[in-house]
């Protein structure tokens, strides 16, 4: 999706209003994939972004495709911090995948998926569960957002 970023659901107005597609939900047999190690030689930059990534809520949809990914971002983007000349193609082509990994704010809204915490004190490193918006709520047969 293409455009201005969408407001978080809290700060719309208009609660009633279509969201977008209807949720789609796969069933799979597959088991939860397995994290692939971070490389120990990787800029300490790509080493951290990856290492975060395993602790962002979004990351718990991911499937074994989304770790390889990731991996290979973090291979990039530790690549062009450490040669000497820095590459502005290779930064924008890491962004746009970190882009599709949902690694960003923005990215998640515009797939309309928003990040909540749980309610309490907030710490950093807590693990934050993953909401989607009223229009999905709605689509699957939940309660009214309206309300």
């Amino acid at each position: 999706m293409s455009g201005p970023v969408p407001k978080r659901s809290d700060q719309r107005r208009r609660r009633n209003s279509s969201d977008g597609p209807a949720l789609v939900q796969a069933k799979t047999a597959a088991k939860k994939p397995t994290v692939p190690r971070g490389d120990d030689n990787w800029h300490p930059i790509a080493r951290r972004w990856y290492a975060d990534l395993r602790k962002s809520g979004q990351s718990t949809f991911y499937e074994a495709s989304d770790w390889a990914t990731a991996y290979y971002v973090a291979e990039a983007m530790s690549r062009n911090l450490t040669q000497g000349r820095f590459s502005a193609q290779l930064f924008q082509s890491v962004m746009s995948a970190m882009t599709d990994l949902l690694t960003t704010e923005g990215s998640r809204r515009r797939a309309r998926v928003e990040l909540e915490r749980e309610s309490g004190e907030v710490d950093e490193h807590e693990t934050a569960r993953l909401t989607v918006l009223d229009g999905y709520r709605q689509a699957a047969g939940g309660a009214d957002a309206g309300t």
